[in-house]
């Protein structure tokens, strides 16, 4: 299947909940099982078939940009965001002059798997309809996994649609994993600076244009230490 050949990976966040791994190191560059986070999501994305990845920095910029160096099997473009922490949404539209007008993935640093069928980048490939939806994101049926959070998630109707539950007393059916496909010029219209993604899924589910699409591999939220040494364990058996 044909998809994206270009991705932004957000890797600048402060790793709060990571520490004290993160005290000496971004988040991206913890490891599990003997290969960093990051490269563990560059590898889905150059199997996938990206050749180009647009990675935002800033806590231990340097450090990370040193590391991406050694990377060759694919282009990597770095989004600066030394100055200032500009969340989901805002770390995204700052790269937009990186990334251009065709559809990509964006991939959170902290999300792997294990198992399944199908792997999971080419679902999601084979599910994205450029005709129906301006975003589509990967989803993992609610206990199929490590590192779910709370109740809040998302609804999906018969065909593909997705809501993101606000409801806190009855848990949604299916957790965002951290990848997504999107068109850039959703985000054209957003102010410059910090802000979250979420108003703009809020945004697209409105007309009916955020889709979603489920996968069969069991998933590893790699959010705090602890997750990190059951990820290990998992994928070093």
């Amino acid at each position: 299947m044909t998809g994206p050949e270009s991705a932004m990976v957000l890797a600048a966040g402060l790793g709060t909940r990571m520490r004290p791994l993160t005290e000496t190191r971004p988040k991206a560059l913890v490891e599990v099982a003997g290969r960093t986070l990051i490269d563990r999501v560059l590898d889905r994305l150059v199997e996938a078939g990206v050749r180009k990845a647009v990675v935002n920095v800033h806590h231990f910029a340097d450090m990370m940009e040193d590391h991406l160096r050694r990377r060759t099997d694919l282009e990597i473009v770095i989004a600066d965001e030394r100055a200032a922490l500009l969340d989901s949404g805002g770390g995204i539209r700052n790269a937009l002059p990186l990334l251009g007008r065709d559809p990509v993935f964006v991939a959170n640093i902290d999300s792997l798997w294990t198992g399944g069928t199908t792997p999971p980048l080419e679902r999601m490939k084979a599910a994205w309809d450029p005709a129906r939806m301006d975003m589509l994101l990967l989803l993992t049926p609610r206990g199929q996994g490590i590192g779910f959070e709370g109740p809040r998630g998302f609804l999906m109707d018969a065909d593909g649609r997705i809501t993101h539950s606000a409801d806190d007393a009855r848990p949604a059916p299916f957790a965002n994993v951290g990848f997504q496909i999107l068109k850039p010029g959703i985000l054209d219209g957003e102010p410059s600076g910090a802000f979250s993604i979420l108003p703009v899924w809020w945004r697209l589910q409105e007309t009916g244009r955020l889709a979603g699409v489920v996968m069969d591999a069991f998933w590893l939220h790699v959010g705090d230490p602890a997750a990190r040494d059951a990820a290990e364990d998992l994928l070093s058996r």
